[in-house]
């Protein structure tokens, strides 16, 4: 890829999808460090990924309404914040996207995609190939069939994880299709550990050269209180129960007097919040790790508060905000206060043996802006959704 092939333009004159989420990517790796070799390089694989659909222009709509963004862009990246050095920078993207809308063109081609950026990376997938008929069944249900996001480092070689849909095989199997996968791949008693949940949108899989691979299990938890936050977390030990539920308070913009108003608890009633339950080792029972993520997009007014949240958020930490800040401008030149959604999930998450992170989730926004709220922000009611 030059840095001409970042201008592309459709048929019609108008930006095509993939220059335009090239032009992100090669700009927010230049946020996180890495060098100008390393960026054209991951920009030429999202383009790839995106195959035919990166030259489509962006004055047409999305292929099809993908669950991966509010907007349907089928990108989306995220920073993961320590408190010494650059953030990671990771994309995530549908590989099946291309295909459409039907779950089981769109897995295979998903995973047909997958297995040649494993070849190209010498990264094994056997994990999610032993998993293949329980995530891809003939006749697959859900809003996805198959994301894949890209931890990008120094020398053009990611880190690969794959994130599978529990409800292939129909919403009321997904906790025994969540256990069969865990008992596979040598958790047999991980499923035991998880707390009670609404919903599971996701089982990922570590896949290729991490220190220490993780299954992980995402859980839905609807009309979360805060101060119920702690009691999902299954680590031991593990963060402490008031770092928790002053997380969820300063990403929601919930204060310490507005939990309880004569009596009723307050309930967070858009997007629900999701926890994350990482297991690493087959020797013991319970997770090594735990995520909680807050989709900060519904609960605040415009992205200029869930940017304040944010950097209040990786202050508290210990962690240097300028990165995101730079992160936005690298997507767009828009003013922050002028929509919500740039800014869709911050994340603390917390593994044995390592610091916590702050992460945030950053939306491309190619296809809409979605407007600023005007409901007071604890108060927002949407359809649900990731």
């Amino acid at each position: 890829m030059t840095a001409a092939g970042l201008e592309g333009r459709g048929t019609s004159g108008a930006p095509t999808l993939g220059a335009l989420t090239a032009g992100q990517l090669v700009r927010l790796c230049d946020v996180a460090g890495l060098g100008l070799a390393d960026a054209y390089a991951y920009a030429t694989v999202l383009i790839e990924a995106l195959g035919p659909v990166a030259e489509r222009p962006l004055n047409l709509p999305p292929v099809y309404r993908t669950y991966l963004s509010d907007d349907h862009t089928p990108v989306e990246y995220s920073l993961s914040f320590l408190p010494d050095g650059a953030p990671a920078l990771r994309v995530l993207l549908e590989p099946g996207y291309p295909a459409g809308g039907r779950m089981d063109r769109n897995g295979r081609a998903g995973l047909r995609l997958m297995r040649d950026m494993a070849q190209r990376w010498n990264v094994t997938t056997d994990p999610l190939d032993e998993l293949e008929d329980l995530f891809f069944p003939p006749n697959p249900q859900g809003p996805l069939a198959l994301l894949c996001a890209l931890e990008l480092r120094p020398g053009g070689v990611p880190r690969v994880k794959v994130y599978l849909n529990p409800a292939a095989r129909g919403e009321e199997r997904s906790a025994e299709t969540v256990a069969e996968a865990l008992r596979r791949l040598g958790h047999r008693r991980a499923s035991a550990s998880l707390p009670a949940a609404d919903g599971y949108p996701f089982l990922a899989l570590d896949l290729g050269d991490w220190e220490s691979p993780r299954v992980k299990v995402y859980l839905r938890h609807d009309g979360l209180a805060a101060e119920e936050a702690p009691a999902l977390c299954r680590m031991d030990p593990g963060p402490g129960p008031a770092e928790l539920e002053e997380f969820v308070r300063t990403a929601t913009g919930l204060d310490a007097d507005s939990s309880r108003t004569g009596g009723t608890t307050a309930r967070l009633t858009g997007r629900p919040v999701l926890t994350c339950h990482s297991f690493t080792g087959t020797d013991g029972d319970g997770p090594g790790g735990f995520t909680l993520h807050v989709p900060v997009r519904d609960y605040a007014r415009h992205d200029e508060e869930a940017m304040a949240r944010a950097v209040t958020l990786l202050g508290r930490y210990g962690m240097d905000p300028a990165p995101l800040l730079r992160a936005a401008a690298a997507v767009t030149s828009r003013r922050l206060e002028d929509g919500v959604g740039l800014i869709a999930y911050l994340a603390l998450a917390h593994q044995h043996g390592r610091p916590p992170r702050v992460t945030a989730y950053v939306s491309a926004e190619a296809y809409e802006v979605r407007p600023p709220l005007g409901l007071r922000p604890a108060r927002v009611a949407t359809a649900g959704g990731r």
